[in-house]
């Protein structure tokens, strides 16, 4: 059912990305105008694109779910060093009425002197629920749902130095319904964690609030589909009651990647790095936790499966052109989340490996759709569908 379903989508992909790609032959004209302005010529093959990718897969917690993804990309003027600007509006419904709802985006604004990044999202549907720290057992599995509304926005301003911004960071989440699905663990009759771990008031509806500074270094040469560059960045976030949060706690994020062709003046084999923390002071509610797993960090760990206070972890990923649109990728990552830095130990990290292909669905501006299958720690593994790499 998935091969028939990922066969499906590339036929439907390819046929609308063949219609969708600009008409190279025209030669680019500078008008009057732009004479008189003394800025170059307008590219016809520059012109905004808003592609529409539909989205249909299979997954065993969803059953059938089907979807559309709309996915403009354009830029601030005609300087061709001004890196392009992006955004994903879409969602799906699944065979099991889960839903999620995306809106995001990364502008940057003329001679990037702005860069503006933010989403907006929307799911309910059931997760499972394996309890907190580094070790949680794939018995103890629990289903719970919840319904949960995330508002973040960043804008920070370019510095002296090209690539480096700073500004503020905001984040808003509301958390309403949060039940046990079930009473007992999913094969037993162990009572569901959410009730024996989680404590009642963290199980009512919960609103964070938290504002922060934030400084990103970024000289990747596309955000969508890196071939060279490197990206760095660090945030706070203080999540205090006078901004209408139920918590108060601060978080500290990292955020180091790295990509390069692996032979000098060719793209065809990029390898990338990432490193990844996150840090916790404070009442943190536990979904408001730093977590392991999932279609971004650590894919073949399920989703949430390891969550405490603090996270470390680091992956890499090697992306190969294979023909046509297609290229492949392998990856792998270490990873562990403890309740105090100090609780961290060299023999305590979670694994993660698997491979993936990814079709360009537009080759102008490097959108790739990604479908990867992972392995990874405590008898884990996932099959995932996504837009763009997974960093």
């Amino acid at each position: 059912m998935r091969f028939y379903t990922l066969l499906l989508w590339l036929s439907t992909c390819a046929s609308v990305a063949h219609a969708q790609q600009p008409d190279s032959t025209a030669a680019p004209a500078r008008t009057e105008r732009d004479l008189r302005l003394g800025q170059p010529a307008k590219n016809p093959d520059d012109r905004p694109s808003f592609i529409p990718a539909p989205v249909i897969f299979y997954e065993p917690e969803t059953g059938i779910a089907g979807g559309v993804t709309f996915l403009p990309t354009w830029r601030h003027g005609r300087d061709t060093t001004v890196r392009k600007s992006n955004g994903r509006i879409g969602g799906w419904y699944s065979q099991k009425k889960q839903l999620n709802l995306q809106l995001s985006h990364t502008i940057f604004t003329r001679r990037e002197a702005w860069l503006i990044t933010g989403d907006l999202l929307f799911y309910d549907y059931p997760i499972f629920f394996y309890g907190i720290g580094n070790d949680t057992r794939l018995a103890d599995e629990s289903e719970i749902s919840y319904k949960v509304l995330t508002f973040n926005q960043r804008g920070l301003k370019q510095l002296l130095v090209p690539g480096l911004f700073a500004g503020l960071t905001y984040r808003y989440t509301d958390t309403r319904d949060i039940q046990a699905d079930f009473p007992t663990v999913t094969d037993g009759d162990q009572p569901n964690l959410l009730l024996t771990q989680v404590p009642a008031e963290q199980r009512r509806d919960t609103r964070i609030s938290g504002l922060g500074p934030s400084v990103i270094y970024d000289t990747r040469d596309n955000v969508l589909s890196t071939f060279g560059g490197n990206y760095l960045d660090l945030q706070a976030l203080f999540n205090r009651a006078g901004l209408g949060s139920d918590y108060k706690f601060t978080r500290y994020q990292l955020d180091a990647r790295h990509f390069r062709p692996l032979r000098p003046g060719s793209n065809r084999t990029i390898l990338a790095g990432q490193l990844l923390g996150q840090f916790n002071r404070g009442n943190v509610p536990f979904r408001e936790l730093a977590g392991l797993g999932g279609i971004s960090v650590l894919r073949g760990i399920y989703e949430g499966r390891f969550r405490d206070r603090q996270l470390l972890m680091g992956q890499v990923e090697l992306r190969h052109h294979l023909f046509w649109r297609l290229n492949a990728a392998v990856f792998a990552g270490a990873g562990q989340v403890a309740p105090r830095l100090r609780d961290m130990g060299l023999g305590e990290f979670n694994y993660a490996a698997g491979g993936g292909l990814r079709f360009q669905f537009n080759r102008r501006d490097r959108i790739n759709i990604r479908f990867d299958y992972g392995v990874g720690s405590g008898g884990s593994s996932g099959l995932y569908f996504g837009v763009n790499e997974a960093f």
